[in-house]
């Protein structure tokens, strides 16, 4: 008996230990994170401006929703941001593994293309925006004067057009974020074995064979975090298309989280805007959940 107490004392000693040590991140987290999404549901309540108090503006129940539902402009948006979870998972994927392949291979000259492969993700995204935003512009842009060089009376204007501004957009997104892709495959790369690929190689497995039966599958786990990290990440997608181009024109490179701001900071819709956040949230949990859901089947399948 005496035995069984001290065990249940170091078992509750330890337990207070790691809850002490937890609870600083607890209480930030708590604190501005579920907390703010409890304040976030219940600003969409109300009809508020942002000024003063939310309590003091007429509440309107789930008016805000309704009026969301009908906004072609938010449906736009969140369109625009399936694009973006579209483009993400199958190109800033596809090249992340690309690069990593590269520098894997470990040739001369792979830590100068470590180097130049890793420098757009180093440039913050105004300044990335400031840059891609020139480079973009039209008659004083590099890609306006190829094409005017390619033939003089072609003209396009890339961030003002409604039908190429997203394509644009979301190529530079590509271009600055494929690298932290390519981070963590090649991170997950360094943890197969040399020994695995020797004795593929001695039984005569081709370069190909080798990366669709043994890189693909033992880069599973790595590939489904960054798989999440990039649904996530893109529907919560804000600072380079605000910076570049503030939604526009009339709305056709809007994402979620740059309608959101509109609503809130220009047009002073606070609640309008409180309730496009809830949104966000619920989306994101859902399709983040299916997503889990899915590759969790799947992984389940292929072990047994």
């Amino acid at each position: 008996m005496a035995t069984l107490n001290r065990k249940q004392k170091e078992r509750l000693k330890s337990g207070l230990t790691i809850f002490l040590f937890l609870l600083p991140a607890m209480t930030v987290y708590f604190s501005y994170t579920v907390f703010g999404i409890f304040r976030t549901f219940y600003f969409s309540g109300f009809d508020w401006s942002g000024f003063g108090p939310a309590y003091r503006s007429p509440f309107i129940g789930l008016q805000n929703y309704v009026s969301l539902m009908s906004d072609s402009g938010f449906w736009r948006s969140v369109r625009n941001n399936f694009t973006l979870v579209f483009v993400s998972l199958v190109f800033q994927l596809t090249f992340g593994m690309i690069l990593a392949l590269i520098l894997n291979a470990r040739y001369k000259g792979t830590k100068i293309l470590r180097t130049i492969y890793f420098m757009p993700l180093l440039l913050s995204s105004a300044a990335t925006g400031t840059i891609w935003q020139l480079m973009l512009s039209p008659h004083i842009g590099l890609f306006d004067g190829v094409l005017r060089f390619i033939s003089p009376d072609v003209h396009l204007s890339w961030l003002g057009s409604e039908q190429v501004v997203l394509f644009a957009v979301l190529f530079v997104i590509c271009w600055q974020f494929t690298p932290q892709y390519m981070i963590l495959i090649r991170a997950g790369m360094t943890g197969i074995p040399e020994e695995l690929y020797e004795a593929a190689t001695i039984d005569g497995a081709s370069r190909w064979q080798q990366f669709w039966r043994m890189t693909l599958p033992l880069l599973s786990g790595t590939l489904k975090t960054a798989a999440v990290l990039s649904i996530v990440g893109s529907l919560q997608f804000f600072d380079l298309i605000w910076i570049m181009t503030l939604g526009g024109p009339s709305g056709h490179s809007d994402l979620m989280a740059t309608f959101m701001y509109r609503a809130a900071f220009v047009q002073m819709r606070m609640g309008y805007a409180s309730a496009v956040a809830a949104c966000m949230i619920i989306i994101s949990l859902i399709v983040v959940v299916i997503f889990r859901t899915i590759t969790r089947k799947e992984g389940g399948g292929s072990h047994s």
